[in-house]
């Protein structure tokens, strides 16, 4: 979608009413992904595309009758092997299209949401897309404010706690929660569409504890890069598709590199050679976390070595070493999920305390 806003953008600005689709779920082998949108605006004026073709037509047409009536609608295609001919996917997935119109009358978030998509700033759109509360209905959250309303205050509350969580991922989909936001009811679904790329997690050291690593970076939604000098072992074989694979230097190849507040750097090459220049890069730059395998004797040791480098207090006070969260973990899996479990905890500031051994509200509540 973000490749429309400018066309939806000069509608938007002349008071032109449109139709938009936008994809928000699918399943099987669905040619688009949720968030895939296609807008029909003055004169019939087309951009955008929900399925690669299959259905455009008839988006097309359902578009078009919401900006008469004024209504949003929700339409599941699939195929259909008895009527072939009716409008639906020949690749045999499903996907779900929300249609609503948008004009400054009817959706006053949409201004503001396409100037910060322009602009590069987070933000994720939540639109209602069936049960107990209108449908269409959006709530546009930022991380420092929110504007429109789903239905009810608890249901805005619980959705902007899940949005910014998501905005922090670049995550998208739908969710399910009660009238009033009730975390364990589903009966009102709501489509949480997040405008930022995901954090990039950068796992240094090719070997059997960064593949797992890998694996559970890529879950959580992190865009995941490995990189070793050594090519006998950084080949893409030993990683999860998707995951980006490096020959380089660690140290020259981080560099080289952009990060930010939300990156992750997980250095696992347990080599002095290796992790102590390194080190001295990552700690020097933006990251949301930086972590460092080994003994606490290698840590000690390590720790020596960066002062002699020249690091010092402040900049070695932000190395989780050993990396990790106390799991009792044995396998590289297990070694992962105690790595990504510090690495939410540090993200939201959790205790990594057993929450029987703790008080007070499970999921914090979001202010407005």
């Amino acid at each position: 979608m973000r490749d429309i806003f400018p066309a939806l953008s000069g509608w938007y600005a002349a008071g032109a009413p449109f139709g938009l689709a936008v994809v928000v779920a699918v399943s099987r082998s669905a040619p688009r992904e949720p968030g895939a949108a296609m807008a029909v605006g003055p004169d019939d004026e087309v951009v955008g595309s929900v399925s690669g073709g299959c259905v455009e037509g008839a988006v097309f047409e359902l578009a078009r009758e919401v900006v008469t009536t004024g209504q949003a609608r929700l339409e599941t295609f699939g195929y259909d092997e008895q009527d072939a001919f009716a409008a639906g996917l020949t690749c045999g997935g499903e996907l779900t299209v929300l249609l609503r119109p948008v004009s400054p009358a009817l959706d006053p978030t949409f201004g503001a949401v396409a100037e910060s998509v322009a602009a590069g700033r987070p933000v994720t759109v939540a639109t209602v897309t069936g049960g107990p509360a209108p449908l269409g209905a959006v709530l546009a959250v930022w991380p420092d404010r929110v504007l429109g309303a789903l239905g009810t205050p608890g249901l805005d509350v619980a959705v902007t706690a899940d949005a910014r969580g998501g905005l922090a991922l670049g995550a998208t989909g739908v969710r399910h929660y009660g009238p009033h936001g009730e975390r364990r009811e589903d009966a009102v679904g709501v489509f949480l569409h997040s405008f930022a790329p995901p954090p990039r997690m950068l796992v240094f050291g090719a070997i059997d504890y960064a593949a797992a690593v890998a694996r559970i970076g890529d879950f959580l939604g992190y865009r995941v890069t490995v990189c070793d000098a050594r090519p006998v072992f950084t080949t893409p074989k030993r990683f999860p598709a998707g995951v980006e694979v490096v020959v380089d230097w660690p140290h020259r190849y981080l560099r080289g590199t952009d990060t930010d507040e939300r990156t992750v750097v997980c250095v696992l090459t347990h080599d002095p050679k290796f992790d102590v220049p390194l080190l001295q890069e990552a700690l020097r730059r933006p990251a949301a976390y930086i972590g460092a395998m080994g003994s606490r004797r290698t840590h000690d040791e390590r720790t020596r070595r960066l002062v002699e480098a020249g690091l010092g207090p402040r900049e070695l006070s932000r190395l989780r070493s050993p990396v990790g969260l106390d799991l009792g973990a044995r396998t590289p899996e297990e070694v992962a999920v105690s790595v990504a479990a510090e690495i939410v905890a540090v993200r939201w500031g959790g205790s990594g305390a057993p929450l029987t051994a703790t008080r007070g509200a499970v999921h914090p509540r979001a202010s407005r």
